[in-house]
């Protein structure tokens, strides 16, 4: 039986254009998506992201479903769940 541990996602490993990596919390994770989806126009996000109503729903999708966001030519958004404790 898989341990539970390895499902809970509590904290990110986050890789950004011109950035070092940085290790966020889901709770930061969630709060620097809605600030990225903000700054981008409705129309230019994926489709997948446009059927949500709110800025905290669309960057709480990704946090659950994806692990990148694409912003475009020459940028990048990534992120990984990491366990930091053994």
């Amino acid at each position: 039986m898989a341990d539970s541990l390895m499902y809970q996602e509590d904290n990110f490993v986050v890789l950004e254009t011109n950035e070092t990596e940085k290790f966020l919390t889901a709770p930061e994770l969630q709060e620097k998506l809605e600030g990225i989806l903000q700054q981008i126009k409705s129309e230019d996000l994926p489709a997948e992201l446009q059927r949500f109503d709110s800025i905290q729903a669309q960057a709480k999708h990704l946090l659950d479903t994806s692990c990148e966001l694409d912003l475009g030519p020459d940028r990048y958004l990534q992120w990984y769940a990491v366990r930091l404790e053994k």
